[in-house]
């Protein structure tokens, strides 16, 4: 009795225990392009390698249209710019000088307003 009692239990324990891992990856798991190609291609049938060919073709289209400095507007989803920053100073602490940081370029990704509202959700 003890020992169908006990493995019930523990039988129960490692089922909420893998309820919780999958809720934690769920939860606080990062998506990786690998994980995005396979999405994609699960959900449409097409096989990865084309999938993957698409997804860095449109990420290779997004750098270099960021790198000419024009923005990529993406309706519903959102925008990649191009942000100036202005020409300025700092200080090195360990070698108690000034040094000057030129004026540079840096990407950024502006979500837009419906996706920030299904994010919230």
């Amino acid at each position: 009795m003890f020992i169908i009692y006990f493995f019930e239990k523990l039988k129960s324990y490692i089922f909420a225990f893998q309820n919780f891992k999958r809720t934690y990856n769920y939860i606080f798991s990062k998506m990786t392009k690998a994980d995005i190609v396979n999405e994609i291609a699960r959900n449409t049938g097409i096989d990865k390698t084309t999938v993957l060919t698409t997804v860095e073709a449109f990420m290779d289209a997004v750098k270099g249209s960021l790198e000419r400095e024009d923005n990529v507007y993406l309706r519903g989803f959102g925008s990649f710019v191009v942000k100036k920053r202005a020409q300025k100073t700092a200080r090195n602490i360990s070698k108690n000088t000034t040094i000057i940081i030129p004026e540079h370029n840096i990407p950024a990704f502006k979500p837009a307003k419906t996706f920030t509202i299904a994010v919230k959700k």
